[in-house]
């Protein structure tokens, strides 16, 4: 009997371990922006309207229009081995739908990371209240020493003149 219990407690022991290992995240796939569908892709031919490739393809991811107005539909995946290391990119596509004057489709184009054209999208930060004092703030706090102190001083009588 007692040869039985341990063989159980040896059994549960084993289960619990192999289900740990079994359920931990290794590694991590991402995927952000535009999935391209080529059959909508297919309804949007050279000439197509503006509205015919929003109401196809939907809002872009971004445009340009210096001289003629481009759609770029962006997608990405990144993967990441390990939960706590940052993701890297590893596949980027970019469908950009070119339309000439009149506002009709004139070409499309797929690029890749392959293809060298990888975009370098501007990230804009919000900042935060933090320690940052406008200059009033540091006029009356006295942040830069006692000058500051008389010049916020000399402010206020002169604006009760």
């Amino acid at each position: 009997m007692k040869f039985l219990s341990r063989t159980a407690v040896a059994a549960i022991v084993a289960s619990t371990a192999v289900a740990g290992c079994t359920s931990m995240d290794i590694g991590q796939t991402m995927y952000n922006g535009y999935v391209i569908d080529q059959e909508s892709l297919a309804l949007i031919p050279v000439g197509s309207s503006r509205e015919q490739v929003l109401l196809t393809m939907g809002t872009p991811s971004t445009t340009a229009t210096f001289d003629t107005e481009v759609f770029y539909y962006i997608s990405q995946k990144r993967e990441r081995p390990v939960a706590f290391m940052k993701p890297r990119l590893v596949e980027q596509t970019v469908l950009a739908i070119y339309f000439d004057k009149d506002g009709v489709v004139a070409n499309k184009a797929n690029y890749t990371l392959q293809d060298g054209k990888v975009f370098d999208t501007i990230s804009r930060t919000t900042p935060t209240g933090g320690r940052d004092l406008t200059f009033l703030q540091q006029l009356l706090s006295g942040a830069g020493g006692a000058g500051n102190a008389n010049a916020a001083r000399n402010i206020f009588q002169n604006l009760g003149n």
